[in-house]
């Protein structure tokens, strides 16, 4: 049977970022000064020690001390109100030239509505000049509660989140550009700035986005050199499973293309966990996925289709991280409803956080709200054989780079603000 693979990546499908702009990003990313206490950095929840995510299923942001299962909900008046709501997506292949959606919700998009190049949040305040919509994720984070912002009060970049990001974005960059180490690499990077005063989040965020888009390209994967012509290049199993996935099981149908993803949006009845992210005036505090950027009923519980290649370095799994383990996700997709309703507390992945134990599975505990979810299934998959799931796992591990541990930056020993280093 002729399967209808995607055609080999090559260097070509990626922008091509300045060197300079690389270097700066790396700096930045792992710099605390860009959150409002100066306590959390990019890097804390999408950590090189975790391959690009945090090893958890909901994170602890902002308040936070540590990483992945060993961070702790913080102390006193710094401890955090509740988790990051959604899993950590990991960073690998975000530089590609054809993604058009970040974070799990797409409400970051490629679009030309607004004469800024992107729908997103903050409309037609978005800043112009951004080199990629993965330069315009980056900036929604700094302006976030939980993950890099704190609570109105605590800082001034608090308070102006609560206002909306785009007041936010102007305090950050008068931060970074105070910080007399930073100019001149700033200036080394980017030809429209001079001096200090021309640093503002356009540059920033175009640095972070060029580290993050550079670092984590990868596609040297045994599937990889297969889609090149080496057909050793997959062992028997792993040939199997590629059959079932493009196949008779069709993973194929929305995890397609080069990035393993057609970028659609799909409701999977994953068991919700976490705080949610609460809609305005909605009386439940859960997570109705894409329907919050589209405002369509039919988009209720949709989530984006994962980019799939380095996905056995990423576990858990789902918009929360509700499956622990490649083969509990694959699993799931089978029998979805089944999964949810078969799916136990002690298979999320959480640090510690005592005052949030009531909490984290409020959502899970609501007979009424996980009926919803399990009325909303967009896939239907074949019944398969236990041998036939172990095939497809060991194809998806397959997608494994063989130089994916070994980035070529990795992580700074100091970053130009002085601040402590994750």
């Amino acid at each position: 049977m002729a399967l209808d693979l995607p055609d080999p990546l090559t260097l070509d499908d990626f922008i091509r970022f300045e060197p300079a702009q690389v270097q700066l990003g790396q700096l930045l990313f792992y710099d605390k000064i860009l959150s409002g206490n100066q306590n959390i950095a990019c890097a804390t929840c999408h950590h090189h020690d975790f391959n690009g995510s945090d090893g958890v299923s909901l994170g602890i942001g902002e308040g936070g001390v540590g990483l992945g299962m060993h961070r702790s909900g913080g102390t006193g008046a710094n401890r955090i109100l509740e988790r990051v709501p959604r899993n950590a997506p990991a960073l690998w292949n975000l530089g590609h030239r054809d993604v058009r959606f970040m974070f799990l919700d797409g409400r970051v998009e490629v679009s030309d509505d607004f004469g800024n190049g992107f729908r997103t949040p903050a409309w037609i305040f978005l800043p112009k000049g951004l080199n990629s919509v993965l330069a315009a994720q980056v900036l929604f984070p700094m302006a976030s509660e939980t993950e890099m912002a704190g609570q109105p009060g605590e800082n001034a970049i608090a308070g102006a989140a609560y206002e909306g990001a785009h007041y936010v974005w102007p305090l950050v960059a008068e931060r970074v550009r105070n910080v007399d180490a930073y100019v001149p690499m700033f200036i080394d990077a980017f030809d429209n700035v001079n001096e200090a005063s021309d640093i503002t989040i356009v540059e920033i965020a175009n640095a972070i986005a060029a580290f993050e888009g550079t670092e984590y390209r990868n596609f040297d994967s045994p599937f990889d050199k297969y889609l090149e012509g080496d057909e050793t290049a997959l062992n028997d199993a792993q040939k199997r499973g590629m059959e079932l996935f493009y196949g008779k099981v069709g993973c194929s149908s929305c995890h397609a293309g080069p990035m393993l993803s057609n970028q659609s949006f799909q409701a999977l009845a994953l068991p919700p966990l976490g705080p949610g992210r609460t809609l305005l005036n909605d009386p439940i505090a859960r997570d109705v996925g894409r329907m919050a950027v589209s405002d369509a009923p039919e988009d209720a519980y949709r989530f984006r289709v994962p980019f799939l290649r380095n996905v056995a370095l990423t576990a858990p799994y789902g918009h929360d991280g509700a499956m622990p383990t490649l083969e509990a996700m694959v699993r799931h997709h089978l029998k979805p409803r089944e999964s949810n309703v078969e799916w136990r507390a002690k298979m999320a992945i959480l640090p510690p956080v005592p005052w949030l134990a009531s909490s984290d599975f409020a959502l899970r505990d609501n007979v009424a709200e996980n009926d919803r979810v399990r009325s909303r299934v967009d896939i239907d998959l074949p019944s398969v054989t236990d041998a036939e799931i172990a095939d497809i796992v060991a194809f998806l591990n397959a997608l494994t780079g063989e130089a994916a541990l070994k980035r070529p930056m990795g992580r700074p020993d100091t970053v130009p603000s002085g601040l402590p280093v994750d």
